[in-house]
């Protein structure tokens, strides 16, 4: 049998989980005609945009057979329940501020009776916050307290969750699995990439040698080096729908050992995009996502330090700070010949949820399933692209949602509620939705990131309207959807007995080496 040769360009996150995943999903531990190999420059660093997750990375490290304990330990993770979004309906004045919680959490189901409408039906002034009412894991998440207890099987809660962590150690820990695997590890710089008269690649050189694949993955980054620089495929900028281009990110050290540790990203919007928190072991990553068009870096810097000494005041005013630019968008074309892209060479759109690490899942989890066992390779390249081109625009939909139903007054957000900066798909569910809630037949499931329940998180959190009120008569069953209501609060009550702190479930599972 002809060996086949997998040939991975570049290490990092999208680098090596692909390694690992291919060689776990393609056996290649049983298939000595299978070769996979990471190329990795010893030059080129880790960008690390973004240190959080999405609840499939669970279903993706059981894959790859790690251990969660193993895994908080060695990436110095927390649990994510959701993201806490403040002030993003509206600029905050008089020192009042305004929050909503997205959680990872669906709504409470019930066969026989809907909650949506009746909340939506239930008095503005007085009706709980959505997320509050519908599921029991915001008030988990405002407590601080984690969405699991000591003891409780890998992977398995009784809320959903996802993970923060280092990125830098998450690549280690990912590339020690790819090699305990068979994955090849090699150490280089690529120097050119020569192409055949097909115009697919016909082998990468190096300082040390000659490197030839059947297929080639560019997991280089933003430089692109295959799928950009070699064979030129396009890449589809969005900036003229998702403005943010720029990040500052540094980290601060907690006060003291026993400072409460949120279970949730903090998402805080300013003048001209918006600043996130997070709880790693021992450190707050903070960063502040922005638009170059609308501040200026200097002015950026100003207002992460800010924010760094109000919700810290012992932070020094010089903390060093991490620029990181970036184009938002996307090649439409991030499988050309025998060159697939996946992560920051296939494209990126901006750390808002956390979109970065579930869109190279979902491109490994594509390839190891359209690999052929030989010859051309341009069909499975025509549906990869087709369905990476659609997630890419279905979150750049989601993403904009976030922006373009606030209420602030400054230019950045005047400038996104503007409606020809909409994407079309997104205009028409929101006519739609002001007359009924997103529901399950708005998606196509295998193109989607993101359920129509997360759309109702966004939705209702900043305030829009859906008007039921034609058919107020239709909705009989409030008694019953009172008692769901009621026995929603009365779950959360008694979660927030049962569950442990977020702090203390971390500090045992890192007790427990």
């Amino acid at each position: 049998m002809n060996k086949r040769r997998i040939l991975i360009v570049g290490g990092g996150t999208a680098g090596w989980l692909t390694a690992a995943y291919l060689a776990k999903a393609l056996r290649l531990a049983e298939r000595p005609h299978l070769e996979i190999t990471v190329l990795e420059s010893p030059d080129i660093g880790t960008v690390g945009v973004g240190e959080g997750t999405f609840p499939t990375i669970r279903n993706t490290l059981q894959f790859l057979g790690i251990d969660e304990a193993r895994f908080i330990r060695a990436t110095s993770a927390t649990l994510k329940q959701g993201i806490r979004f403040v002030d993003w309906a509206r600029t905050p004045a008089g020192g009042r501020h305004e929050q909503f919680f997205h959680p990872f959490e669906a709504p409470f189901y019930a066969e026989d009776v809907n909650l949506v409408p009746y909340w939506l039906l239930q008095d503005e002034a007085t009706r709980p916050p959505f997320a509050q009412a519908m599921t029991l894991q915001q008030r988990v998440a405002d407590a601080q307290r984690a969405p699991k207890r000591v003891g409780e099987a890998a992977y398995a809660a009784p809320l959903n969750y996802a993970y923060h962590f280092d990125a830098i150690k998450l690549a280690g820990l990912l590339a020690d699995r790819a090699r305990e695997l068979g994955v090849r590890h090699v150490e280089g710089t690529v120097s050119d990439v020569a192409l055949d008269a097909r115009g697919a690649i016909a082998h990468l050189r190096t300082a040390q040698g000659k490197f030839e694949g059947d297929l080639y993955i560019d997991c280089s980054g933003f430089r692109a080096e295959l799928i950009g620089q070699a064979l030129g495929s396009p890449f589809k900028s969005c900036r003229h729908q998702l403005f943010a281009d720029r990040a500052l990110a540094c980290k601060l050290p907690f006060d003291a050992a026993d400072t409460p540790m949120e279970s949730c990203t903090i998402a805080t919007a300013h003048e001209a995009g918006w600043l996130w928190e997070i709880g790693l072991n021992g450190a707050r990553g903070i960063g502040c996502v922005y638009s170059s068009s609308h501040i200026s870096d200097e002015r950026a810097a100003e207002i992460l330090r800010g924010y760094c000494l109000h919700t810290q005041p012992s932070a020094p005013e010089d903390v060093a700070l991490r620029s990181i630019p970036f184009a938002p968008g996307y090649r439409e074309q991030q499988w050309v010949k025998n060159c697939v892209a996946v992560g920051l060479s296939a494209g990126f759109l901006e750390p808002l949820e956390s979109t970065g690490l579930v869109l190279i899942e979902a491109a490994v989890g594509m390839i190891a399933e359209m690999l052929p066992h030989s010859g051309a390779m341009e069909a499975p390249a025509r549906r990869f692209n087709e369905l990476m081109t659609a997630r890419f625009e279905n979150i750049i939909n989601f993403l904009k949602l976030h922006y373009c139903l606030s209420q602030r007054d400054e230019p950045f957000w005047r400038d996104n509620a503007n409606p020809a900066t909409i994407p079309e798909p997104l205009a028409d569910l929101l006519e739609q939705w002001r007359l009924r809630p997103p529901g399950r037949f708005d998606f196509v499931l295998d193109t989607e990131t993101f359920a129509f329940f997360n759309y109702q998180y966004i939705l209702y959190g900043m305030g829009f309207r859906t008007d039921l009120g034609a058919g107020r008569a239709d909705f009989t069953q409030g008694a019953a959807a009172e008692k769901l209501f009621a026995k929603i609060q009365r779950f959360a009550d008694r979660a927030l007995v049962d569950l442990p702190s977020h702090r203390a479930l971390i500090e045992k599972i890192n007790a427990m080496k």
